[in-house]
């Protein structure tokens, strides 16, 4: 049931302001499943890389009691800084362990966005899926310490441990990324992408600038989604990607999410997300959008990712889980 406004076109609200109060369809779950430091620029040393989460070596015992459910809800989460902050952008290290602490003890693995668009998820059964989504290329997200290793303070480097104690939690996420400033304030460190490929994660559109589309030409709304895809593939991401609509807000011409022709070629997209609002339906309902994707944001605020987990521990939410 529909429990919220995404972020689309309603740049001048807060986040709050964007929903009503849910009329919630009850379902029963059971709970018993269950980074600052500046690059450096001294020459590139190899990254090691603390687990292998490439590899699908989890075994197919059953994740939970749960009966296989389809047709339930997929929880995308929305992340952008990882710090002490105010606002909703802000995840502090500490919030983002009990993340996936939560997410593990509550029989959720993580799956790609295009895994989950394409409605091809890994999951062993009794698994339902969680879509770990990264915004903005925030250098919180992925730093390096000056000796080449992960910033165990940066959220790679906090997934990376979890997922060490937790093999069948593997660092595979994906995120919306700003090719121009990848996880850095300065040059791009071609380590970084070399580590999101090799730990099975993925990069994904979130235009050049980060503007409002809302405001832009067509003409320009092209250039910032197609020359973003062009870097994209050109950094070693295989095309089609999806892309996360910068505040959530759509262009004024909404076809061109359905793709378009530019600069000699056709720009498409997998799937269009939003911003800040409930879990998703299903790739199995027939009311499934893949241009309108909702999900998550990962804050404390009202119907944030602290709201949805209650919702979830209460039984009032009915998530997918692979038979």
């Amino acid at each position: 049931m529909w429990l919220g406004w995404p972020f689309d076109a309603q740049e001048d609200m807060s986040l709050t302001q964007k929903f009503i109060a849910p009329s919630l369809t009850l379902g029963a779950i059971l709970l018993s499943a269950g980074c600052s430091t500046p690059s450096s620029g001294h020459e590139l040393a190899p990254i090691p890389i603390s687990n292998g989460a490439t590899k699908k070596t989890a075994p197919m015992e059953r994740v939970s009691d749960r009966k296989g459910n389809t047709m339930g809800t997929v929880f995308v989460a929305e992340y952008h800084q990882f710090k002490a902050g105010r606002g909703e952008m802000f995840r502090t290290p500490k919030q983002f362990r009990n993340d996936l602490e939560t997410f593990y003890k509550a029989g959720f693995r993580p799956v790609l966005a295009s895994e989950f668009l394409a409605n091809k998820m890994p999951l062993p059964p009794g698994a339902s899926p969680v879509v770990m989504t990264f915004d903005d290329s925030s250098p919180t997200q992925l730093q390096l310490k000056p000796d080449g290793t992960v910033d165990p303070n940066c959220a790679v480097g906090i997934w990376q441990a979890f997922a060490k104690e937790h093999p069948d939690f593997p660092v595979h996420g994906t995120f919306f990324v700003l090719p121009d400033n990848l996880w850095s304030n300065r040059k791009n460190d071609p380590r970084k992408i070399k580590l999101i490929f090799e730990l099975g994660s993925e990069i994904a559109n979130h235009t050049i600038h980060h503007p409002q589309l809302k405001r832009l030409s067509d003409e320009k709304v092209k250039w910032e989604l197609g020359t973003a895809n062009e870097k994209l593939e050109a950094l070693g991401q295989k095309m089609p990607v999806s892309m996360a609509l910068p505040f959530g807000i759509s262009p004024k011409n909404k076809a061109l999410l359905k793709g378009f022709d530019w600069n000699g070629g056709h720009t498409a997209f997998t799937g269009v997300f939003l911003s800040g609002a409930e879990p998703a339906k299903s790739p199995n309902n027939p009311k499934f959008n893949s241009l309108r994707v909702p999900r998550i944001l990962a804050t404390t605020v009202p119907f944030g990712l602290d709201y949805w987990f209650k919702e979830l521990k209460a039984g009032r939410v009915k998530p997918y889980v692979q038979p």
